[in-house]
Formats: C-alpha cells, sequence, structure tokens
C-alpha cells in the first residue's frame, strides 16, 4: 500500500529556506509516473497548490511562488525534495506532499490526490 510521509524543520526563521523531504513508502514503476506535488494551507486558509514535478523530473511551478520554489527528485530513493527560499511570517502553514495521476492544481481538498501525507506545520518566526 502506497503511504507518503513528510518530514522537515517544524521552525523557520524569516529569510531562510524551508526544505521538506517527501518520500513515498510502497511506492511501484506506476507511481512513479505520477505528478508529486507539494500543497500548503496556512490556518484558516484554503488549499494552495505550490508545484509539482513529472517523472522525467520537468517541474511546474504556481506562477505567485515561482521564484522561490524548486522541486527535486531522487526515484531511486522514491523521494522528492521540495523548497521553498527567502520564507516570511505569511508561509507560514501546513504543508502535504501527494501524488496524483493527472495534475491538480486548485484543490479544494486532500482527498482529491491520490496519495498524500498527513501534512507537517512548519512555523516561520524568528
Amino acid at each position: 500500500q502506497v503511504h507518503v510521509q513528510e518530514s522537515g524543520p517544524g521552525l523557520v526563521k524569516p529569510s531562510q529556506t524551508l526544505s521538506l523531504t517527501c518520500t513515498v513508502f510502497g511506492g511501484s514503476s506506476t507511481t512513479n509516473l505520477y505528478y508529486w506535488n507539494w500543497i500548503r494551507q496556512p490556518p484558516g486558509k484554503g488549499l494552495e497548490w505550490m508545484g509539482a514535478i513529472d517523472y522525467s523530473g520537468s517541474t511546474y511551478y504556481s506562477p505567485s511562488l515561482k521564484s522561490r520554489i524548486s522541486i527535486s527528485r531522487d526515484t531511486s530513493k522514491n523521494q522528492f525534495t521540495p523548497q521553498l527560499s527567502s520564507v516570511t511570517p505569511e508561509d507560514t502553514a501546513v504543508y502535504y506532499c501527494a501524488l496524483s495521476q493527472v495534475p491538480r492544481v486548485i484543490p479544494r481538498q486532500m482527498a482529491e490526490y491520490d496519495y498524500f501525507g498527513q501534512g507537517t506545520q512548519v512555523t516561520v518566526s524568528s
């Protein structure tokens, strides 16, 4: 059974880079063909799709975050590493990693993704 897990720091200082590691357990050659997505939910707000990487390594980023986001992938470890630079307190959110067979860039709920982690709280504060 496929299981996605996010790991990363719970606290990041302003101007630093937020970096997560997303690991896919129980993945297969099929899930390797999925889009691997990064989504967040700030307190009191809805879900925001941030970016994704596909099987070929091509990346897709939200226009509002394009200057600050990068996503890389290590298929041998079934991991991908999303990063967000120059963070501010407005980047405080629960961050999710998720897999989808098709692009899903306007999610209303995490259940729209085929597989997703429980999310990890990241707070940006000095």
